[in-house]
C-alpha cells in the first residue's frame, strides 16, 4: 500500500481514488472503516474529522492510513515471529488469523490468559517484542501485560477509546466485521512490502473478504 492515492477511470467514466491496485477508496470506506461512536474521548479527538447528523463521530480516513503504514513498517522492522497480535472480539478473530497467517506472527482470540507476558512460569508464556491489539478496552489484559514489561503495543482505536499505555494509535472502526477484516488486510500488506516479501505492485493472495469473519449463516451455507 502507497498512502499516495492515485486516479483511475472506472466504466462509468468517473474518477475513482485507489488505496492500492486492489482496493479503491470507495471499497475501503464501504467496510464502514471510518465510523465511528456517539462517544468522542480527549484521546481520538485529534483523529475526528467530523461529527454526523445522527451524532456519530467520522474518522479522518487518510490518519487511519497514515498510521497503517507507520505500523506495518514498524512490525516489519521486528522479530516477526515475537509479534504477537491479539483480539478478544469474535469479529477479530479471522482478522488476526489471517494477519499471522501471511505474516508469520503469534496470534492470540478468545481470553488472554493474565500472566501471558508477565509470568515465565506459566506453561503458555509468550516473550513479545511487539504488541497489536483491536481494542485496548477490550483487550485491556494484554495491554497492561505489555507495558508491564516494556514492550511496545500497537492498537486500533475507535473514538470512545482512551490511549493509556499504547504507543501507536491506529484510529479506525474497531467493532465492524468488515472495517476489523479491511485495517488488518492493509496492515499486513504494508507489512509484507516494507519486509520485502511483496512487492509493492504485486496483488495480495488474500482480499478482503477473506479477512472476515463469517457470520453463522454464512458458515452453515459454506
Amino acid at each position: 500500500m502507497s498512502s499516495k492515492h492515485f486516479d483511475a477511470q472506472d466504466e462509468g467514466g468517473s474518477t475513482e481514488k485507489l488505496i492500492t491496485s486492489q482496493v479503491s477508496e470507495q471499497k475501503l470506506l464501504s467496510t464502514g472503516i471510518r465510523i465511528g461512536t456517539l462517544v468522542k474521548t480527549k484521546s481520538m479527538e485529534p483523529f475526528i474529522l467530523r461529527t454526523r447528523s445522527d451524532g456519530l463521530h467520522v474518522i479522518d480516513v487518510a490518519q487511519t492510513l497514515s498510521r497503517i503504514e507507520v505500523a506495518g513498517k514498524f512490525i516489519a522492522s521486528s522479530d516477526i515471529s515475537r509479534v504477537v497480535v491479539y483480539s478478544s472480539r469474535e469479529y477479530g478473530k479471522t482478522p488476526v488469523e489471517r494477519f499471522c497467517e501471511l505474516t508469520g506472527s503469534i496470534p492470540i482470540t478468545g481470553r488472554f490468559m493474565p500472566g501471558t507476558f508477565t509470568n515465565t512460569l506459566f506453561h503458555h508464556h509468550l516473550d513479545p517484542e511487539l504488541v497489536v491489539v483491536t481494542d485496548p478496552s477490550m483487550d485491556y489484559q494484554a495491554v497492561v501485560e505489555a507495558s508491564t514489561i516494556g514492550v511496545p503495543v500497537i492498537t486500533i482505536c475507535d473514538t470512545d477509546n482512551v490511549c493509556t499505555d499504547v504507543d501507536l494509535v491506529i484510529p479506525a472502526n474497531n467493532r465492524g466485521r468488515k472495517s476489523l477484516a479491511a485495517v488488518f488486510w492493509l496492515l499486513a500488506r504494508v507489512t509484507l512490502v516494507e519486509s520485502g516479501a511483496l512487492s509493492a505492485d504485486q496483488q495480495m493472495s488474500l482480499s478482503i473478504e477473506d479477512f472476515e469473519t463469517k457470520l453463522i449463516d454464512e458458515k452453515i451455507e459454506g
